[in-house]
């Protein structure tokens, strides 16, 4: 996942989309919500979300470890490329709308109370709420919604850029009417787009620089402020006791901690000890060796921490070894498939994984997006067009990752790796090998054939090039994994490498894609749009510090990312996402890596949660409240 925890994407919720009709420009009623294919499941005078507790009482504070993985913050400014910012900077900023976390298409109103988007599709009006305030007492305009668009989309992160690109403009019609005007064919994402954008203080910006990283604490008008931090190490946040909107239904039975504090550690063996200790509440478990062995802790034995599983019900994510195809070495797609034949997931599952991960397939696991069998005949529709362009393989059955028995034998793979290499033009040669640890004694006797001459594979192309791999990281959690991938590919004549770099380098390098192999995770949406174009899209593969980590630019993902964008119906999205998950796999610019469709999570027995989980989300710490009673029998256990 990319560092930024206020991305456009995850301002974007669940996956939100507007299904416009074009007759005219004439505004329809105005709505308190906004669906793309069907009825909201939340009527005008709805009063709370199922699945939160509208009477949670209010109180306590939870320390935790953010879902992000970063480890360390140097900015509260989450908006711009530059810097590493804080997690939970969202819980300053309001936006117009909100979505609901149990429907894969909706958003409702918070600081706009309704919207209205046009026939034709080409603008959408949002109404305020004239209660709306920014935590320094001063009203939220119109005017602070058309800063907030415009500033974003010139001085923000390029993905502010990238996805605002067809919305022509914002105004303010009064204090309290701003309307966003869209151009060009592919506006069903617009509307849901600029609803969830951040709304920022105009005033404030006016004597702050929006494109500089701070730690002075911005202003916002959401339901929190920043009440104390220290620079990569922790941050807290104060809920406000004068927040405007504490009482909207979207917004009642959440926000119940009076503190909530991210804690910073610079690896995974020191959460778990702050967990144990104490010193933080919460954290989920990503790691499956931890989970399966980290855990053998008295306070865990005593009932003092919980661990919890709850079911994950949303696409599992594309997450895999992105290889860098704007190096020439990389180009050919042979080699890229070669590469991913090395990898043996099977037996990294069974030593590594306790059994826990589903290897990868497809870019869109685990939900009905992921392309399956023949393609139908809706696919091949959208698929034809193209066929000159595309490797047979995409109207075939979708191509898959290969498999092992487990046992680490892989030899018929690596074969089938180094023929795909030799097609590709490299040659396997053996060579001596530079060995750092022999003086010059020991080199000039081997010179005259006295001491062993160790040899290994080399691969090289007609240039005399060295076909070489390193991997990019910022955490030593991977060398483990990494470790026996670098084997298999030695084995073959790959000189692959794993570069470990601190936190800030690691950043610079990625976001500059100076790199060969990077690790990405993916957070796609419950129906895709337009960060598609974002992820995969050849405009993305130009901008430095986009998310287009592979460098893909395909024409045919392109025009096939547009029909997923401008598809009238959950039926031609899936059609659509299915056609362009079978480009994307056919063109080998990842190896696929693991997911599981769970949260595996680990808290102090200190908190109650609803009976009802959100169905796209994990409800904590969302939803969740302080327990003081639990907390007194906890402190009273021995």
């Amino acid at each position: 996942m990319k560092k930024r925890g206020l991305s456009l994407v995850s301002l974007m919720g669940c996956g939100l989309t507007v299904a416009l009709a074009a007759t005219s420009t004439a505004l329809a009623a105005p709505k308190h919500g906004l669906s793309p294919f069907g009825e909201l499941k939340y009527a005008a005078d709805f009063k709370h979300f199922d699945y939160v507790n509208p009477d949670a009482p209010k109180g306590g504070a939870v320390s935790q470890i953010g879902p992000s993985g970063r480890t360390t913050f140097d900015s509260f400014n989450g908006y711009i490329l530059k810097g590493n910012p804080a997690q939970g900077l969202e819980l300053l900023f309001d936006s117009l709308m909100t979505s609901a976390l149990d429907e894969p298409d909706a958003v409702y109103g918070l600081v706009a109370e309704t919207a209205d988007v046009a026939d034709d599709g080409l603008s959408v009006t949002f109404a305020l709420r004239r209660e709306a305030k920014f935590a320094d007492g001063t009203p939220v305009t119109a005017d602070d919604c058309v800063f907030s668009f415009d500033i974003l989309k010139e001085k923000g992160d390029p993905e502010y850029r990238l996805s605002m690109r067809d919305v022509v403009k914002a105004e303010a019609l009064d204090a309290a009417t701003v309307r966003y005007t869209f151009t060009g064919p592919l506006t069903r994402d617009l509307p849901l787009l600029v609803a969830q954008l951040p709304v920022l203080s105009k005033a404030y910006y006016a004597k702050q620089p929006f494109e500089e990283t701070t730690l002075d604490a911005p202003l916002g008008s959401g339901p929190y402020k920043i009440k104390s931090h220290k620079a990569g190490t922790f941050v807290t946040y104060e809920r406000r006791a004068d927040y405007w909107g504490a009482n909207l239904p979207v917004n009642r039975g959440r926000f119940n901690f009076d503190e909530v504090r991210y804690d910073y550690f610079r690896d995974r063996t020191l959460e778990l000890e702050n967990l144990f200790s104490g010193t933080i509440d919460f954290r989920e478990e990503f790691s499956s060796k931890d989970w399966s062995n980290g855990y053998n802790n008295p306070n865990v034995a005593a009932g003092k921490v919980v661990r919890e599983t709850v079911p994950d019900e949303r696409p599992a994510g594309a997450q895999g070894f992105f290889i860098n195809t704007r190096r020439a070495k990389f180009a050919d797609v042979r080699v890229r498939k070669a590469l991913g034949l090395a990898f043996d997931f099977e037996w990294s599952n069974r030593n590594l994984f306790f059994g826990l991960y589903t290897r990868t397939q497809s870019y869109f696991d685990n939900s009905e997006m992921k392309a399956q069998g023949l393609p139908s005949a809706a696919e091949l529709a959208l698929l034809e067009p193209y066929r000159a362009q595309l490797p047979p393989s995409v109207f075939g059955e979708p191509e898959l990752p290969s498999v092992t028995d487990g046992s680490g034998n892989n030899r018929d793979l690596l074969r089938q790796a180094g023929k795909l290499l030799a097609d590709a033009g490299w040659s396997l040669k053996q060579e001596i090998k530079d060995d750092p640890e022999c003086g010059m004694l020991c080199g000039l006797m081997r010179s005259v054939g006295l001491g062993s001459q160790p040899v290994q594979n080399v691969l090289r192309n007609a240039a005399g090039e060295k076909l070489t791999v390193e991997f990019l990281i910022a955490e030593a959690a991977f060398e483990r994994i990494i470790g026996p991938y670098i084997k298999n590919l030695e084995q073959i004549g790959v000189d692959a490498s794993i570069r470990r770099v601190d936190p800030a380098q690691y950043e610079q390098r990625r976001e500059s894609f100076d790199f060969d192999f990077i690790i990405q995770r993916y957070a796609l949406r419950l129906t895709p749009g337009v960060e598609l174009k974002n992820y995969w899209g050849s405009e993305a593969a130009k901008v430095n510090g986009s998310l287009n980590l592979a460098g893909i630019s395909d024409p045919a993902i392109d025009a096939l990312a547009e029909k997923v964008m401008s598809a009238k119906s959950r039926e031609e999205v899936v059609v659509a996402t299915r056609a362009v998950d079978r480009v994307l796999r056919a063109g080998h610019y990842w190896v696929p890596n693991w997911y599981k469709a769970a949260h595996n999570m680990a808290f102090w027995d200190k908190f109650s949660w609803p009976s009802v989980k959100p169905k796209y989300d994990r409800g904590a710490l969302t939803t969740w409240w302080y327990d003081a009673a639990k907390a007194a029998k906890l402190a009273a256990k021995p």
